[in-house]
């Protein structure tokens, strides 16, 4: 492997040659090298989005020269286009401030665009890593930016479409199953009878008030830190830069981004990711329920509820033939409890924003956009691979609910409550049927019976 020279503050270091990266990064490789996770992609792409920004303002204040500025937009979005991903080696745990990030996305677009250029990789001339593709910029300001920049453009493109598929799912679902009545449960024991539709409603409502949540928590996340820098001050940066720069990432994001107001709560607190991610937090909760419910109610088929019939994607087991298991709830669960260890983890770092920076910064980048991920991608295969081709298991249903002691429920506006509880107790002693016991009790006649233990007239009031 060749190597080239470059330098720092500090001084001078070696660099792969095939690399576009700089000193700070390759230094950060060594005294970072933390764990197995990368700073997701989608950041590195937000802050070049940012540094694309910037070089559009600066050269229409001909404050960079036309030249250096459309170098640097060029860089910028080959690195948006993903073109570039193999030159940023950086684990998540890093300085608190994410700088080394900045930094490495700063020697990139530098040395990309210096080549472009027809110069040096690694000269930084004629630019220059901090000079040009940082000017009127701080890691403090750019890291929450890129964040927020990340945040939306992920949850618009991912994730909400990805639980309007779910909920679309569970509606048809609702449609479906309306006409199926069956034994509801409460406290895990039988209850009064309820129809699938109406169970399979309470999923969709669920979801659908956590889509409105993420929805309402986005128009937080719209508000950017850029134009902030160092402190929150602003220094080393023109007036009315802040508006300018956020205006482009607006046409650039094509999203309704708009300056904070107040810079100095945008360094050093995360109160929007913590509420936004407090959002995916509650939608863990709802799937948690809806995918728990789901794999019970499919249980058995024959040893359980087997009320659904979840649909026999591959193989259960490895030693039981012919075994078919809940995998796809399973696997959504599973991304529940990350999610919810996640918000966690943002809480905590949340909290911890000491005078004018938070930083934990990179922790709740990973964290959230994590999340986002995976809520969005397990939503898509349950509401593909699972939820689009439930069955309900009719005859067992119908099993159920003629066997359910539950159905004396009716009886008891007619022959009183305890007289009801007698009833039914015992039909379970004697192992028989509530008509059976209703009728031998003579307080009630057949006729009476079969008007009001009817399971289609008590899934509504009367």
């Amino acid at each position: 492997m060749k190597f080239r020279k470059e330098f720092d503050s500090i001084g001078s270091i070696n660099v792969p040659n095939d690399k576009y990266w700089g000193a700070s990064t390759q230094r950060s490789k060594k005294y970072f090298d933390i764990g197995d996770f990368l700073v997701r992609p989608v950041l590195i792409k937000s802050i070049a989005i940012i540094k694309k920004a910037a070089a559009k303002v600066h050269v229409k204040e001909k404050q960079i020269l036309p030249r250096i500025s459309n170098a640097i937009i060029k860089a910028s979005d080959e690195i948006i286009s993903g073109k570039l991903d193999d030159h940023f080696p950086l684990k998540v745990w890093q300085t608190g401030s994410g700088t080394q990030t900045n930094m490495n996305v700063n020697e990139v677009i530098a040395n990309r665009a210096i080549e472009i250029l027809g110069g040096k990789k690694g000269s930084k001339k004629p630019i220059h890593p901090n000079d040009h593709v940082n000017k009127s910029q701080s890691t403090n300001d750019v890291f929450p930016t890129a964040m927020h920049i990340a945040i939306a453009m992920e949850t618009k493109k991912k994730l909400l479409p990805a639980l309007e598929l779910l909920n679309k799912e569970l509606k048809i679902k609702v449609s479906q199953f309306k006409n199926i009545i069956k034994v509801g449960r409460t406290h895990l024991q039988d209850a009064t009878p309820i129809s699938l539709g109406q169970e399979f409603s309470g999923y969709q409502s669920q979801l659908e008030n956590c889509i409105y949540r993420i929805k309402n928590a986005l128009n937080e996340i719209y508000f950017l830190a850029q134009g902030g820098t160092a402190v929150g001050t602003g220094i080393n940066s023109k007036k009315g830069f802040d508006k300018k720069i956020i205006q482009e990432i607006k046409k650039i994001t094509k999203i309704s981004f708009k300056p904070t107001k107040n810079k100095f709560a945008a360094l050093a607190a995360h109160d929007e990711i913590v509420n936004f991610s407090g959002t995916l937090n509650t939608t863990a909760v709802c799937l948690m329920k809806i995918a728990n419910d789901i794999r019970f109610l499919g249980s058995g088929p024959r040893a359980g509820y087997g009320e659904l019939i979840l649909p026999a994607n591959e193989p259960g087991s490895s030693i039981m033939p012919g075994k078919v298991n809940p995998t796809q709830s399973e696997a959504v669960t599973m991304v529940c409890v990350k999610v919810i260890g996640n918000h966690n983890g943002i809480t905590m770092a949340g909290s911890h924003g000491h005078f004018e920076l938070n930083v934990f910064k990179p922790l709740i980048a990973h964290n959230i956009l994590q999340s986002i991920d995976l809520l969005a991608d397990s939503s898509k295969n349950f509401s593909l691979y699972c939820v689009k081709n439930i069955k309900a298991d009719k005859e067992k249903i119908k099993q159920f609910l003629n066997q359910s002691l539950m159905l004396v429920t009716a009886l008891a506006p007619h022959i009183g409550y305890d007289n009801a509880a007698k009833i039914a107790k015992a039909a379970l002693k004697n192992k028989t049927t509530l008509k059976t016991e209703a009728l031998k009790s003579k307080l009630i006649d057949e006729k009476q019976y079969d008007k009001i233990v009817e399971p289609k007239k008590m899934i509504y009031p009367s």
